[in-house]
């Protein structure tokens, strides 16, 4: 089945959560309490089966939505300005610049136009990618302090050497 995937829209339509969370707090221990989809059904008492992949996006939207967070559902390529995506990887919009201009992330002009465009799903793969590199260089770092019995210290010893550095 090929499901069409609208573009979409200019401006992200945001949902509240409910400001009585007793029907949230049923339909979230219902879908807790269910691994398999459900059925939707009709005001006109017609059924259709849930599929898997909406059944889970209903279940992070009622649990974001029971913690009383809004929430908004967006497709995965939709696009974004460089700024979109500095603000959503936590680092400014010149770095961006720079992780484009490197080749880093890849990017669409509009037209004749200066201006870059990323795609969601480019963005969320670079922060993974980045995240598994630091986590990575982490172990690295921690398998060299053991090997060269850096563990051994206590946790005072390390408090006097880091006042130590501080003064310096």
């Amino acid at each position: 089945m090929n499901a069409r995937v609208s573009p979409p829209r200019k401006k992200a339509h945001v949902v509240d959560p409910p400001n009585d969370f007793g029907e949230m707090f049923k339909l979230a221990r219902y879908l807790e309490s269910h691994s398999e989809p459900a059925v939707l059904v009709g005001p006109d008492g017609e059924q259709i089966p849930l599929p898997l992949e909406a059944y889970e996006v209903l279940q992070q939207v009622v649990h974001a939505m029971e913690q009383g967070a809004a929430v908004s559902v967006e497709p995965i390529d939709r696009q974004m300005t460089t700024q979109q995506a500095a603000s959503l990887l936590g680092i400014s919009r010149s770095t961006i610049v720079r992780l484009l201009d490197e080749h880093e992330l890849p990017y669409e002009r509009l037209g004749e136009s200066r201006h870059r465009r990323l795609r969601l799903r480019d963005v969320l793969a670079y922060r993974d990618r980045k995240r598994t590199e630091r986590r990575d260089r982490l172990d690295e770092m921690t398998r060299q302090a053991h090997e060269d019995g850096l563990y051994d210290t206590t946790p005072s010893d390390y408090q006097a050497a880091l006042a130590e550095a501080r003064k310096s």
